[in-house]
């Protein structure tokens, strides 16, 4: 159906969307080559609802403005490759008393392949128009309901015949099903499995009678599946293959990137193989493109969060974040970096390795094989006119003096470091033969930090913790007496959170500024506890008191808390 531009035009306006709009968003889609509906619902104060409207009005065609999921019938779903249906736009939603298939279209232009869903179906067709967000929405919903799980996909596989052409590289979208290898599927399928439960690692373990897959979801590692042995070198190996490894090298480890997509949004998992025992051991980090970094979005809250954002904004000196492995330091870091990013300010960061891009941002990948190290790289940023520079982790020597030497010809200086809290770190820094004066005269402050799993609003429940509980937990007669006024909630599990009772994580801080106190303590070489009691008593609140207000506050629970601090942090 061809349709005038004057003429749509026309009925959008009637619509309410104005003639500016219209020709704002005409504009970006000739920029961007992109369609003019995508390019209309990026266009603020533009209703996708209206637009569904004004192509109703041009077409005669009725619009639908709620579906219902679990009326959508997967084998429909799974005639239909996901990028075809996300491309074009279309939807196959429900087969009507009439017996014809009623199919969701976002515009016009779908018109187009009618024919072919019709060939398809081998039943007539009847297109009605559905706002894009909503048809986008339920696509995604539609395509994860029905695509097959990764259990099923491998019960299947041995009644198919496995070859080299199963190893073949696959660029398609991860919930593409199309008749690809069982073993490719497979693979596909655990890696949307993991995405959609949210999971942070998949870990591929070969053991002599058996291969088990776990994944990492809010800090915790669970056992998801269990393939046949049979399988596991053909598994490992299309890991492999997507990762860009060499499938012929099994004695060695090997580091490597896997980018796919997965409704659309982009994923990037960083892929690690190491040998053991029996066979080769994968874990895969899965890191989402486009993460929105803000320090709002952290748990860092109230004095705490007001006197960092403060310090970010020095001309100079060094803060560090320090904790384990997994707490949440690189996301507190780029949180603050964006806080500060603007085109006045450059920023330089070496990496190892460089988790997500940053628009505006130069960053570096440490490459030990050239000699590219933390060290070497913060000795080349000083020729770069950097106004601030992030050092992926202070290491060694060599590091730790170019860091403090940056900070004192006039740089803004973020790292982090490994130790167990904020105190630790002014010790942890003259170990690694730093002058203890240059320690007191650099160190702006120092971050500690956890993360612990958030409860999931939808199952948590309220109660009155017993005074054994409360004092087991370690709270103070004062913590004790706040509980009246208090909100604790214990997990329950619901099928929102996958009976976990937890959805999600916060970080809980301990935040120490330097003062001229903790400065005399430090050259006098005190002992870390020293320190830290006098930070206390200047007003900073420990690990511990940060993840008692977040119990207090019904975020999250006194076993979390326990589960990851300990008696030392309280």
């Amino acid at each position: 159906m061809a349709i005038r531009r004057a003429a749509l035009d026309d009925s959008l306006q009637q619509q309410g969307i104005q003639a500016d709009a219209v020709a704002r968003a005409r504009a970006t889609a000739a920029k961007k080559d992109i369609g003019l509906r995508q390019a209309l619902l990026e266009t603020e104060g533009v209703d996708d609802k209206a637009i569904a409207r004004a192509w109703s009005n041009l077409s005669g065609l009725p619009v639908l403005e709620q579906i219902t999921v679990d009326n959508i019938v997967p084998e429909h779903i799974r005639a239909l490759p996901h990028h075809i249906s996300r491309e074009n736009g279309i939807l196959p939603l429900y087969v009507d008393d009439a017996g014809e298939m009623v199919v969701g279209m976002a515009d016009l232009q779908a018109l187009a392949v009618l024919d072919d869903l019709r060939v398809l179906y081998a039943m007539p067709v009847r297109p009605v128009i559905v706002p894009a967000r909503l048809l986008a929405e339920t696509t995604q919903q539609a395509y994860d309901k029905a695509a097959s799980s990764a259990e099923a996909i491998i019960e299947k596989a041995d009644d198919e015949v496995e070859g080299e052409a199963d190893l073949d590289l696959d660029d398609a979208e991860l919930l593409d099903d199309p008749n690809q290898a069982p073993i490719i599927r497979f693979v596909n399928a655990v890696l949307s499995q993991a995405i959609k439960e949210r999971a942070s690692d998949i870990h591929v373990e070969p053991y002599e009678k058996d291969l088990v897959v776990r994944f990492r979801v809010d800090g915790v590692l669970k056992e998801s599946l269990n393939p046949p042995a049979k399988f596991k070198n053909t598994i490992i190996a299309r890991i492999k293959i997507m990762a860009g490894l060499n499938i012929a090298e099994k004695r060695l480890p090997q580091d490597g990137r896997i980018r796919r997509k997965l409704g659309g949004r982009e994923i990037d998992l960083r892929v690690s193989t190491v040998p053991v025992r029996h066979g080769e051991r994968v874990v895969m980090r899965i890191l989402e493109k486009g993460k929105v970094f803000s320090l709002d979005r952290i748990g860092m809250e109230g004095q705490t969060l007001g006197r960092f954002r403060e310090l970010i904004q020095r001309p100079h000196g060094i803060l560090l974040v320090t904790g384990p492995t997994g707490s949440g330091k690189s996301t507190t870091l780029y949180s603050a970096l964006m806080e500060i990013n603007s085109p006045d300010v450059n920023i330089l960061t070496i990496e190892d390795p460089v988790e997500y891009e940053a628009p505006g941002i130069g960053q570096v990948q440490v490459n030990h094989k050239i000699d590219l190290t933390f060290a070497s790289a913060l000795r080349a940023f000083l020729r770069q006119d950097p106004d601030v520079i992030l050092v992926g982790e202070v290491r060694d020597s060599e590091t730790a003096n170019n860091a403090i030497q940056a900070s004192l010809t006039g740089h803004l200086v973020f790292s982090t470091l490994h130790t167990n809290d904020s105190a630790t770190a002014f010790a942890r820094l003259c170990d690694m033969n730093v002058e203890p004066f240059l320690v007191a005269d650099t160190l702006l402050g120092v971050v500690a930090q956890r993360l612990v799993r958030t409860l999931c609003s939808a199952c948590r429940r309220q109660y009155q913790p017993s005074l054994d509980e409360l004092q087991e937990a370690g709270c103070t007669d004062e913590q004790i007496a706040q509980v009246a006024n208090a909100t604790v909630c214990k997990a329950v599990g619901c099928s929102e959170c996958n009976n976990l009772g937890y959805s999600g994580r916060t970080g809980i801080y301990e935040f120490m500024e330097n003062s001229e106190e903790i400065q005399r303590l430090v050259i006098q070489n005190a002992p870390s506890g020293q320190i830290k009691k006098v930070a206390i008593e200047q007003g900073m609140l420990t690990l511990f008191d940060d993840g008692i207000r977040k119990v207090f506050q019904g975020i999250t629970t006194f076993e979390e808390l326990k589960r990851v601090t300990t008696a030392s942090e309280f």
